[in-house]
């Protein structure tokens, strides 16, 4: 282990160089061209087997098992890292920052280069290995769903036959290092409410003679705030937050409608079922009491992130060994950020951690957090990131073996 942690640090600068290149160039969604050819040239070399995506800009990198008496079906374990930025424009000061109005504010570009020092690693390990390794390299995980497009595509079976364990990593702004999660529920899945209020237009002078829909989405938005404390149970939470308000174009014309958009987190099925069910009688009500109609859509986009509990359980121990316990933590309760990876955890038995990245010598203020246009990591973790994930490759098959 010691020797395994050795070796992710001599890959550090080749890990930081990586990491800047694609943090330099963000691509968002699941066309991510120039990413994709940075991480095939990265992969250069190694003894893999390489195939890219159809409908995406997906790799995948399978390393076989090389010992003399590899059984016919040797088991398989997968290792995330997702590749896309953000619609976000960059304002940190950092020397290799992006300039394209995208931005990697969510730590995939560090997600990307920890998987290929990962891929190194295990390159160098290949004797020892009692199975396959599956390396997904994932484009839009950011609103797109790229996992379920590579899950289409056959990642989970990218090997021949289907993984037994799956592992990720997702960097946050916590103590560089420190490696969290738990067992069973990590992290909430993600929908997104759309509601638009129908009256009817007019002039802005004579709003008596128009059913104006902008004062009832406004009632709306507040009704909607005091559902989610007054009407969900606190034990099952969500979070729900309007993030888009669009009515009229003209400053002296009452629009004919009136829209919003959210997003809503939730932890569970009976929340998701209950705050779909709430806020679509809340919209229909309010509405009808203003004499206007309301169209409600509700969309579930990402499901709960669910760690096995034996998975986790045994990962835990391994973080242990390999960093020591005062650096592995685990989480009282879920968070409430979502994750595509869910979609592979609902088919594979595994674990998704979060690593700690945060900066020591940036003042708190300007620290930033995921999603944030000043939000800064620190990319000396890649060591820790490929180590870990490494790590539970290697151990992952001597145990299925």
């Amino acid at each position: 282990m010691n020797s395994l942690i050795a070796e992710a640090d001599g890959l550090l600068p080749q890990l930081q160089r990586l990491r800047r290149t694609l943090h330099a160039h963000p691509e968002i969604g699941l066309d991510l061209p120039r990413t994709q050819a940075a991480v095939l040239d990265a992969l250069d070399g190694l003894d893999l087997e390489i195939s890219t995506g159809t409908e995406t800009t997906s790799v995948v990198a399978v390393l076989r098992e090389h010992h003399p008496d590899r059984p016919a079906e040797a088991p398989v374990v997968l290792l995330r890292g997702d590749m896309d930025g953000l619609p976000i424009t960059e304002e940190t000061e950092e020397p290799f920052a992006s300039t394209n109005g995208r931005m990697h504010a969510c730590g995939h570009d560090l997600h990307t280069a920890g998987l290929v020092g990962a891929a190194r690693l295990l390159h160098a390990h290949r004797d020892e290995l009692r199975g396959d390794v599956v390396f997904m390299f994932q484009p839009g995980e950011e609103v797109c769903n790229g996992a379920s497009v590579m899950i289409e595509e056959g990642v989970l079976e990218a090997a021949g036959r289907r993984a037994v364990a799956a592992f990720g990593a997702h960097v946050n702004t916590s103590p560089r290092g420190v490696v969290c999660t738990r067992p069973g529920t990590l992290q909430a899945g993600s929908n997104v409410l759309e509601v638009t209020i129908r009256g009817r237009g007019g002039h802005g002078s004579q709003p008596q003679s128009a059913v104006d829909p902008v004062p009832v989405l406004a009632e709306l938005v507040t009704a909607l705030q005091n559902m989610v404390s007054r009407r969900i149970d606190a034990f099952d939470p969500i979070v729900m937050s309007v993030t888009q308000l669009r009515a009229g174009d003209a400053i002296n014309v009452i629009p004919a409608s009136a829209s919003l958009a959210a997003t809503v987190r939730t932890l569970s099925e009976s929340s998701l079922e209950t705050v779909r069910q709430r806020s679509e009688q809340l919209a229909e009500g309010i509405a009808a009491a203003h004499g206007c109609t309301a169209e409600v859509t509700f969309e579930v986009q990402y499901p709960v992130t669910v760690n096995d509990a034996a998975e986790t359980a045994w990962a835990l121990e391994r973080f242990e060994g390999l960093l020591g316990g005062e650096r592995v933590k685990v989480l009282p309760q879920p968070i409430m950020p979502s994750e595509d990876f869910s979609f592979v955890l609902r088919q594979v038995p595994g674990t998704y951690l979060m690593l700690g990245a945060g900066r020591t010598d940036v003042p708190a203020d300007r620290q930033g957090d995921n999603h944030s246009p000043f939000v800064i990591f620190d990319d000396s973790v890649l060591a820790d990131q490929a180590a870990v994930l490494a790590h539970l490759a290697l151990e992952r098959l001597n145990l299925a073996d």
